[in-house]
């Protein structure tokens, strides 16, 4: 690993970032484009913050704006999938730039918003923690030491490109927020990073699919989920401890 990024963060540039407060921000807005899998030259974090003016994608204001307002205490919430259909539909929506699209999340099932945000990250071209990060963090997490590992952790944090961390710090917000509702809805910080973890940090479908020799190809099987799992929660779980 790079000793630079798991130097001693900058506090300074951290506390730089995260003024002003993050808030949902509405408004006028540009055409939403919904990222395509696979392909690199399609919508991603930094181009909608581009386009949209904005810190965090429209998408991702929106669907948590719906959840924090009726679904804060739904059982299960992330966890619980929603009808595929209504998750189609409103990606659909929001792809075409659907006017009526805050009508249509208001009359459908919380969990089908939910399954619509996780969708969003699911298909970003990269994961929100980057493919140039994953081996650092990969290898950070790694470490024995508690301290140096929290210290790695949050320098690599910092290192990511600035609408990646600004849409985590918005999205790990909500989900305290979520968890603040645990003793209802079921679902503790450690639930819901189970939830958003792979999705947020994986190895890059390149790597994913690249064969360790030509007769055993990689298959993304229980033993990868025991390993990048864990991984991607505790980085979730570490952030929430040393940002809140």
């Amino acid at each position: 690993m790079q000793k630079a990024l798991c130097a001693a963060p900058d506090l300074g540039a951290f506390v730089t970032i995260l003024t002003p407060p993050l808030g949902m921000q509405r408004g006028g807005r540009s055409p939403v484009l919904w990222p395509k899998q696979g392909c690199q030259d399609t919508e991603n974090i930094s181009s909608s913050r581009r386009r949209e003016r904005s810190k965090v994608p429209y998408i991702v204001r929106q669907c948590v704006e719906e959840i924090e307002h009726r679904g804060m205490e739904e059982v299960g919430i992330y966890r619980v999938s929603g009808v595929a259909t209504d998750i189609q539909a409103l990606k659909a929506a929001f792809d075409v730039n659907n006017k009526d699209v805050s009508v249509m999340m208001s009359e459908m099932d919380v969990n089908a918003i939910a399954g619509t945000l996780k969708l969003y990250f699911r298909e970003l071209p990269e994961p929100l923690f980057t493919d140039e990060f994953y081996p650092n963090f990969a290898e950070g997490i790694a470490l024995s030491d508690p301290v140096a590992k929290e210290s790695c952790m949050l320098n690599l944090l910092l290192s990511l490109p600035e609408a990646n961390l600004l849409t985590f710090l918005f999205l790990l917000d909500h989900l305290k927020r979520v968890a603040e509702k645990e003793a209802v809805n079921k679902m503790s910080l450690h639930n819901l990073a189970t939830v958003f973890g792979p999705t947020l940090l994986h190895p890059s479908e390149k790597e994913s699919k690249l064969p360790a020799n030509p007769s055993q190809p990689i298959i993304m099987t229980d033993s990868w989920s025991l390993e990048v799992s864990p991984r991607s929660r505790y980085l979730i779980q570490c952030w929430n401890v040393l940002w809140g």
